[in-house]
């Protein structure tokens, strides 16, 4: 939000939030960046997408919201600007995709490296072909499994719903559930299957975006998947897949490795001089090149100095993912982290939580986008949606997914 208000020409007219406090600080923030302007404060998405005078929406809600946020800012004729992961469910991504097409509306992911020169450096690199033949990819981030308390049996001990929460609001399309402090805290959301894959996508979002991104595969996704990977003990909210490791191929014939930090620490540290709980590697026939927040390493430092000149393959120039939307809101371009890129990279997510959810090794069409003879897994990209929050009239009921 606050990264948006400094930009002149952007103007928050109003905050929604289910949770009272949240929101009137929100927009009393808001209010004092705009000089005293005044800021609506809401509870009700629906409020803000009938307003018309409000051009796009900046959605970073629980993970469950994303997509029914989205749909419903495209069909009240609102760009957006979308966090990661897109959400749960596969088949919701699969309808706002046709919703922004129908719309004509412009969408930006919340994958900011790709708004950072590092990144975009590297991604170059890779594509102009400075590394050789690109055979195979390494990606890995943090699992979230810091967070102890929602191991604990507690954390489903129902609660007496506070007076300033909208929780049937905060619920949406999900299941009804009993309030706990546990189930509404962020990072509960965020690990919690009701809600949530957990930070397969959470955060496997920004290493697999770009692992994409350098293969130049934003139309595309991995043929093949099989791996590892952990689910709590049914004894606390936490309920999403952690301590992974996912080895997947691209029907070209390029491997990606997906693991989350403690499988990818001995990994990286082997041909890496500094390790980084995230990240994402480039291996080619001329040696490897790895990037994350903290910098860029390189089996050979010349590497580094290579640049794709004035006619190389450029990807598109970004230095603020902010800025980047406002401009495509104005020009009607695409950005710099369009929907394609979005959920193509969401792909890898949910089918890394199907092979530890499954015990199988996983086969996807890229182009039909469906799991090949596998109707049991393809159920469980599905999730129900709880009335009245039900956005998708095409939603058979039949889901595979339970919490």
């Amino acid at each position: 939000m606050r990264q948006f208000a400094q930009h002149d020409e952007a103007r928050f007219l109003a905050v929604c939030d289910p949770f009272r406090d949240r929101r009137e600080r929100a927009a009393a923030a808001l209010g004092a960046i705009h000089r005293g302007g005044g800021v609506m404060a809401c509870a009700d998405y629906r409020e803000v997408m009938q307003r018309k005078d409000i051009d796009a929406v900046v959605c970073c809600s629980c993970d469950h919201w994303h997509v029914p946020l989205a749909i419903a800012a495209a069909r009240s004729g609102k760009d957006m600007y979308i966090e990661k992961p897109l959400g749960p469910s596969l088949a919701w991504a699969k309808t706002l995709r046709a919703e922004i097409a129908r719309a004509g509306r412009v969408f930006q992911y919340g994958t900011q490296q790709r708004s950072s020169r590092e990144f975009r450096h590297v991604v170059e690199l890779v594509r102009n072909g400075h590394l050789g033949k690109i055979s195979r990819v390494d990606a890995w981030c943090i699992d979230g499994t810091r967070a102890k308390d929602w191991f604990d049996p507690k954390s489903l001990v129902p609660e007496k719903t506070p007076e300033n929460l909208s929780y049937d609001l905060w619920l949406g399309p999900a299941e009804k559930k009993p309030y706990s402090r546990y189930r509404v805290h962020r990072e509960g959301s965020f690990h919690t299957y009701d809600y949530s894959i957990g930070f397969l996508g959470g955060w496997g979002a920004h290493p697999l975006d770009i692992a994409q991104w350098g293969l130049d595969a934003d139309g595309t996704s991995p043929v093949a998947y099989e791996g590892t990977g952990m689910l709590p003990k049914a004894c606390g909210l936490f309920s999403t897949v952690y301590n992974w490791d996912i080895r997947c191929r691209y029907e070209s014939g390029v491997r990606l490795r997906f693991m989350s930090h403690r499988p990818a620490e001995p990994v990286v540290r082997s041909y890496r001089k500094r390790w980084s709980d995230h990240g994402t590697t480039f291996f080619g026939g001329r040696g490897w090149i790895s990037v994350d927040r903290r910098g860029v390493e390189a089996s050979d430092p010349e590497l580094l100095s290579k640049s794709s000149g004035s006619s190389g393959n450029r990807v598109t120039k970004s230095d603020s993912h902010s800025r980047n939307f406002l401009d495509c809101v104005k020009s009607r371009n695409d950005t710099v982290s369009p929907f394609e890129s979005a959920i193509r990279s969401d792909t890898i997510s949910h089918m890394s939580d199907l092979v530890v959810r499954t015990g199988r090794k996983i086969r996807w069409d890229p182009v039909r986008e469906e799991l090949i003879e596998d109707e049991a897994a393809n159920r469980l990209l599905k999730r129900t949606q709880r009335a009245p929050y039900v956005f998708d009239d095409e939603d058979d009921g039949e889901t595979g997914y339970s919490s």
